[in-house]
């Protein structure tokens, strides 16, 4: 489920108190053709404010300010911030209680935004996020957007990961994400970067490095610890998700829903 309050920056899961099984555990064997993720270190630069009441779906970076695409259903939005001082210059809340606002990308001088489960995007012009200018269908759940130079890149929530036309948004091609391990799913946030889509999954604090030709993981970052325990609010901060990638410095800016705090890291 997309929806789901956790408490704690260290999202604990819990372990199975049963009896020892009878039967030995199921060996997984590699996927074949595929190597091991490499682990990917990262260096915290700075700490910047972030909008706790933001429950962060999509982040980008655009002309040097932050756009953030957020859900929770009524207080879904768009807005542009200066991630620096944290202040939310514009701000327009199109959630209800039927619409949930998903991951967003700009492609063109339009800004693209996902929901989760009503099957509408909403297309705005860069210029002005008050209004949409056109809507289009998307037949399956939203979760994360980016783009490359030509096609919009959409996951579902499943190891999926669509290349569709910005203009008809109909699927043009489709990659299956794996590792050494078989399918990834519950890919979520997205940021393009120099042909490797950047994927969080979700409720992990995991960043997966994916090859866009091909769909396998070569290269995965953790984040545990990343917010401090003292940072976080029970029943209030969630999970990791926002990835946005700063072409200038060739940073990334790094938050989650809910969270007090951005960061930028450099990835190695």
């Amino acid at each position: 489920m997309k929806y789901l309050y956790l408490i704690g920056a260290a999202f604990l899961f819990s372990c199975n108190n049963s009896s020892t099984p009878d039967h030995d555990p199921e060996i997984v064997t590699p996927h074949i053709g595929i190597d091991a993720p490499q682990t990917i270190n990262y260096q915290v630069l700075s700490q910047f404010v972030h909008d706790t009441s933001a429950y962060t779906q999509g982040l980008e970076i655009y002309n040097g300010k932050l756009y953030e695409g957020t859900g929770d259903f009524e207080n879904s939005s768009l807005r542009i911030t200066d991630w620096r001082t944290g202040n939310i210059e514009k701000k327009h809340v199109m959630g209800s209680d039927k619409i949930f606002g998903e991951g967003i990308t700009i492609f063109n001088n339009k800004i693209y935004q996902l929901t989760w489960e009503s099957n509408v995007v909403y297309v705005y012009n860069i210029n002005n996020i008050e209004k949409p200018i056109k809507t289009f269908n998307w037949p399956y759940e939203g979760w994360g957007l980016t783009h490359d130079t030509t096609s919009l890149i959409i996951s579902d929530g499943t190891s999926n990961i669509y290349f569709v036309d910005p203009e008809t948004f109909k699927v043009k091609s489709t990659i299956s994400v794996k590792d050494d391990q078989g399918p990834v799913n519950m890919l979520n946030e997205l940021e393009y970067v120099n042909g490797f889509i950047y994927a969080n999954v979700y409720q992990t604090n995991f960043i997966v490095k994916i090859d866009a030709e091909s769909g396998h993981v070569i290269g995965k970052i953790t984040m545990n610890g990343l917010l401090q325990q003292s940072d976080v609010v029970p029943n209030r901060t969630d999970v990791l998700n926002g990835i946005a990638y700063d072409s200038t410095t060739k940073n990334f800016l790094i938050t989650g829903k809910r969270w007090p705090k951005m960061f930028e890291v450099r990835v190695n």
